[in-house]
């Protein structure tokens, strides 16, 4: 009765193959590669890291982790911004979480809106964020 579920809509950690916890606290998207892994995953690959004196990088593809919106078109490699041009609504809901956070409401509803029309539920969560603080939406 008060097991996790055995998969979520958020799919399987593509690392460890385990469902994703359904509270989002317990997940972290990364955003070189738009995957969601499993805090578990993100600690041993933190753990190794400290370990072995490297540095810090995606545990899925390797790539540098990306913390703002300043470093996704600085870092080799990164490809968020590729993965926005071809329309995957995780990258697209990164960027706006990542616009949101800057005060940027207007590319923040941009791409909510875009992600959303693709079925991201997150995106349809930072919408209805949107439009009940009047934020980045056209007030009538």
């Amino acid at each position: 009765l008060f097991r996790q579920p055995e998969s979520s809509h958020l799919g399987d950690c593509p690392i460890c193959l385990l469902p994703l916890p359904i509270k989002e606290e317990q997940i972290t998207m990364v955003g070189c590669c738009s995957i969601n892994i499993c805090d578990g995953c993100m600690y041993a690959n933190g753990v190794r890291e400290r370990e072995k004196g490297l540095k810090h990088k995606c545990p899925f593809c390797r790539d540098p982790l990306l913390l703002s919106r300043d470093t996704i078109g600085s870092v080799p490699g990164a490809t968020s911004m590729k993965r926005v041009e071809a329309n995957d609504p995780m990258a697209m809901c990164l960027m706006a979480n990542l616009s949101y956070d800057e005060g940027n409401y207007v590319d923040s509803f941009q791409y909510s809106t875009k992600a959303a029309e693709m079925g991201d539920a997150d995106s349809h969560y930072r919408l209805s964020v949107l439009y009940g603080t009047g934020r980045g939406v056209e007030k009538d």
